[in-house]
């Protein structure tokens, strides 16, 4: 915008120069010309009255010397009652154009080499015409007119350089205003919600600022009422999982009580995370950083353990594979670990008894996938599974897990993919990246190929 309105202040002062300094240039030329034959006027009228007494030649030449114009002024008397024509200076004008002046009576102008020349008529005592011939140089006629063009330049030029200062000015006022505003939208997009912009500049601007800030109160305001609801909603939590943890404390001994203990507290823990994050007066905007996080093979193992004593008693077949080395990845162990249990819970909820599941880890080169695959029988619409909280409403579905799944591996620049298994149901393969980059499309060392897309029932 700055630019533009430097270049049409541009445009529109060199027309307004053009129009005004054009014109004004040819008059001034005009002018020069007019008085340079003014002058020439005025030297040939000097010789009329000394040509209305006598015309003897020494007398003449006495006059014309004294006005000063010897080399430039002639005097052309013609021949009358025997006595010889008379030619004092010298003749610059052709005989013809003289003898035309002689023959009209009035005054005129004729090119000559190096300049013009004024051709007189004055009337002689004895009644003849006698033609006074004044040389008018080139020199002349311009004098003063380029001094003049160069003033004239130099005022355009001046004119365009104060117009685009002040077009530069003008644009400043209003191209500042606006960045502010881009820069605010940024830094709100990027989380920074304390980004407010200045109120100022042009009305439009100054309007578009006013509502910018608004907007912002209004999106804080709204973050803290999420956050408030979250927190309440979660501290309602702690009266049945106050119930649950007495109730496990009559459960006796074995593993299944052991099981069912630690996942109590394990949900206590999770309720009390998710309220103090809730309660945090800044968003969470840090990006994961590279080199922290947890082996992936030991939160597979972890879980694996955990969820074998239900699939024992449901009749699941159960393998896991590529666990057996430690496998770095850069993801919270807190959040893997609940990525893990929301596809594990999937399987379980979603699919028959009996049916077998898997868990396999692939470490490459710089990506870590993990495949939680099933024998059920598939999902119907692999796009609306994955699309963020949409789910099916019953069931006790939420439509969060498969959303709480991308967000792990997208957190990385990875992304989540479904497809058929080799156990005939559903595959969801989690692609972790390594070094934080764009996801990767293509298949490589310890990747898995995409497959065909499953058919069954809806899974969230």
């Amino acid at each position: 915008m700055r630019w533009a309105l430097v270049k049409v202040c541009v445009a529109v002062t060199t027309m307004v120069v053009v129009a005004f300094a054009v014109p004004l240039g040819l008059v001034i030329k005009e002018m020069a010309r007019d008085r340079a034959f003014s002058n020439a006027e005025r030297q040939a009228a000097a010789i009329a009255p000394a040509l209305s007494i006598t015309t003897d030649r020494d007398q003449l030449e006495r006059v014309v010397a004294s006005a000063g114009s010897d080399d430039g002024m002639a005097v052309h008397i013609p021949a009358s009652d025997g006595a010889k024509a008379v030619d004092i200076g010298r003749q610059r004008a052709s005989a013809k154009d003289i003898a035309t002046t002689r023959s009209i009576g009035r005054a005129s102008t004729t090119e000559v080499p190096g300049g013009s020349t004024l051709l007189q008529p004055t009337a002689l005592s004895s009644g003849e015409i006698a033609v006074v011939e004044v040389y008018v140089p080139e020199s002349e006629v311009s004098n003063g007119v380029g001094t003049a063009w160069a003033v004239l330049a130099a005022v355009g030029v001046a004119l365009i350089i104060g117009s685009v200062a002040v077009a530069d000015r003008l644009g400043v006022r209003m191209v500042q205003p606006a960045q502010r505003l881009v820069e605010g939208a940024h830094e709100l997009g990027e989380g920074k919600l304390g980004a407010r912009v200045p109120e100022e500049g042009p009305n439009e601007l100054r309007l578009a600022a006013v509502a910018f800030n608004s907007m912002a109160d209004q999106v804080v305001q709204l973050l803290a009422n999420e956050r408030e609801l979250a927190a309440d909603l979660s501290h309602r939590l702690r009266t049945p999982l106050t119930v649950l943890r007495l109730n496990t404390a009559s459960l006796g001994d074995g593993p299944a009580a052991e099981q069912t203990r630690a996942a109590v507290a394990q949900l206590e823990r999770e309720v009390d995370r998710i309220i103090r994050t809730a309660r945090e007066a800044k968003p969470q905007t840090a990006a994961t950083v590279i080199g922290a996080g947890c082996d992936a093979s030991e939160v597979v193992r972890e879980r694996m353990d955990f969820w074998s004593a239900l699939a024992e008693d449901e009749g699941r077949k159960v393998r896991v594979a590529g666990a057996d080395r430690p496998v770095r990845i850069p993801v919270a162990r807190a959040d893997l670990v609940a990525a893990l249990d929301a596809l594990l819970g999937n399987v379980f909820r979603h699919t028959p008894e009996g049916t077998a599941f898997a868990v396999d880890v692939h470490n490459g080169e710089d990506a870590v996938i993990v495949l939680v695959s099933d024998a059920g029988p598939g999902i119907v619409d692999p796009e609306a599974a994955m699309a963020r909280g949409k789910g099916s409403g019953s069931d006790g579905s939420t439509g969060l897990g498969l959303d709480i799944v991308r967000r792990l591996a997208e957190s990385t620049g990875g992304d989540v993919r479904i497809g058929s298994s080799v156990l005939g149901g559903t595959e969801v393969r989690i692609w972790i990246q390594l070094d934080g980059r764009a996801p990767v499309r293509r298949g490589h060392r310890g990747s898995v190929r995409r497959r065909r897309w499953g058919v069954g029932a809806s899974r969230v």
